[in-house]
């Protein structure tokens, strides 16, 4: 059951939550002589939601999604928001998280200290080719190109808009770093000396036997956040208190 997407465990959350606020409503009837109004209702739901988010041991953004989501819900309703705005919600929502639902990556931007640590874990004179798996906005290639010189930059990003986004900033500042919009995992690591990932827990283990398989002996695996269970760093970077900001170092 905890192997289930974490999308799907929601579903099945809200639902349980749903029909057991169904079944709560005639007792609190009964038993209270009260009669509870939709928002009452709403937040009951939304309470058992993000109890059972927490019990199944969801990540931290979860549970206050479902105590939001049955409300946000009335509150539109109430409002009378048109349907094309939620049409126009959902299109940006796919172009920016296209794949997440297969992938279990969503789309995280590394900040400025992470940049920085990967900048001084890079060789200083000597060619080096380096590629960001999730390129996201082109945010770590962009830095590096501007402290490497004889770096080849490369970023791959699946999702539509942040893949468009970095190609139109590439042109804007007529940047040598090439994005591709393809799956990772499609990729040979093998033309790379520095894989960075900045991904999910849940896409680790695949990733980590394709550096293994695929990355040549000596080439640099880097990931922010997120370690493999395998095979301990070679080096670990902090960046900030807690594991959000650590960056693992392999060298294959």
């Amino acid at each position: 059951m905890t192997r289930l997407p974490v999308s799907l465990q929601s579903l099945i959350i809200q639902c349980i939550a749903l029909l057991l606020t169904g079944l709560l409503t005639p007792l609190l009837q009964t038993a209270f002589s009260f009669q509870p109004t939709l928002w009452h209702l709403a937040f009951v739901q939304g309470g058992l939601a993000a109890a059972f988010s927490l019990a199944w041991r969801q990540p931290a953004w979860w549970p206050p999604l479902h105590v939001s989501f049955s409300p946000a819900i009335l509150l539109t309703q109430q409002l009378n928001v048109p349907a094309w705005v939620f049409l126009a919600a959902f299109l940006l929502l796919v172009l920016f998280y296209w794949s997440s639902f297969r992938t279990r990556v969503p789309l995280y931007l590394s900040g400025r200290k992470a940049w920085q640590a990967v900048t001084a874990l890079l060789p200083e004179t000597q060619p080096f080719s380096f590629i960001d798996l999730g390129s996201g906005l082109g945010d770590v290639p962009f830095h590096l190109e501007s402290h490497f010189p004889n770096g080849r930059f490369y970023g791959t990003e699946i999702a539509p808009a942040p893949w468009l986004i970095s190609r139109v900033r590439a042109w804007l500042k007529h940047s040598r770093v090439i994005f591709m919009r393809r799956d990772y995992a499609a990729l040979d690591l093998a033309g790379f000396d520095v894989v960075f990932a900045f991904l999910s827990p849940a896409a680790m283990p695949g990733l980590w036997q394709q550096a293994q398989a695929q990355m040549r002996s000596g080439s640099l695996f880097i990931s922010l956040s997120f370690a493999v269970d395998v095979r301990q760093p070679d080096q670990v970077v902090t960046l900030a208190e807690g594991a959000r900001h650590t960056l693992y170092v392999w060298r294959l």
